[in-house]
């Protein structure tokens, strides 16, 4: 089209709405949003865990919509390339990340049991399968609720620090709705989940370690070893079963492991190797930017 000069128009690239520009309309806009979108695909992925194929399609495809509905979303409402989600760095983070948080609760569980506080079954091989599907979409959807916008935009105003503390207290405290939530419980996950995914995000600048780590943790906890997760019931079945055993500071009790203070240390340790790493190479922000 002419613009009536005799040379072309350039095309206009349109940004966010008015109301969404300030930074407190945008963060309370994404958090909805992405709560919205847990609250509408936690019980998707819940019922296709009951069987082992449909859970890994669901948890597959649940990673893919919300990754892209992230990426379109925050890019436009805030007019830039969303390099956290980066593909680039998908393969060998993802990968990394699912290895360390694993093995870092095996630790943890061999803590336990070393103590006394756990007990190993029999489970189901399909159970296991079906957990995976489950927990891809969970670690993918929670992460980038509590690292991809509110630890990113809490960081952004106020640094590292402040939003460390933010999202770990949140992601702890939202633990309590569970079934057999305890304020010890939440606390643990604070330091052990929260804490730790966000020191893994402040240091690779990326979603996929902390989903990695999420999702690793996860699996092994109720996929592999069949503990409680979270306080929440257990619905979908491991590899093995798990029945705590003692005093629940050192089992975590009904709660699950994560309550354990054996978590608490695995986790505080993993995070503070990591926070030291992420200062020493400069990509911690004492503020905002």
């Amino acid at each position: 089209m002419s613009n009536g000069t005799g040379t072309a128009a350039s095309p206009v690239r349109s940004g966010p709405p008015r109301w969404l520009r300030p930074f407190g309309s945008r963060l309370a806009f994404l958090l909805v949003v992405f709560f919205g979108v847990e609250a509408l695909f936690a019980p998707l992925l819940t019922v296709a865990a009951k069987n082992p194929v449909l859970s890994l399609l669901a948890g597959a495809a649940t990673m893919v919509i919300a990754l892209v509905g992230y990426a379109k979303l925050v890019g436009r409402l805030e007019q830039r390339r969303t390099t956290e989600v980066d593909l680039a760095a998908m393969r060998p983070q993802l990968i990394r990340g699912t290895l360390l948080g694993a093995g870092l609760f095996t630790v943890t569980l061999a803590l336990i049991f070393m103590c006394n506080g756990y007990r190993l079954h029999g489970g189901s091989f399909g159970g296991m399968i079906a957990n995976f599907g489950m927990m891809l979409g969970v670690a993918t959807i929670e992460e980038l609720l509590f690292r991809g916008v509110l630890f990113r935009l809490v960081e952004e105003r106020w640094g590292t620090w402040l939003a460390l503390a933010v999202s770990c207290l949140l992601f702890g405290g939202l633990h309590l709705i569970n079934k057999n939530a305890t304020v010890w419980g939440a606390l643990s996950i604070a330091v052990s989940g929260g804490l730790l995914a966000g020191a893994a995000y402040a240091l690779t600048r990326r979603l996929w370690l902390p989903i990695g780590i999420h999702l690793g943790w996860n699996f092994a906890e109720s996929g592999i070893f069949g503990a409680a997760d979270s306080g929440s019931d257990h619905t979908v079945g491991g590899l093995l079963t798990g029945v705590p055993h003692g005093p629940t500071f050192v089992s975590g009790g009904a709660f699950g492991p994560e309550a354990s203070i054996w978590a608490i240390l695995v986790g505080g340790a993993a995070a503070y190797v990591l926070i030291r790493k992420a200062r020493k190479q400069g990509s911690w922000r004492s503020t905002g930017v």
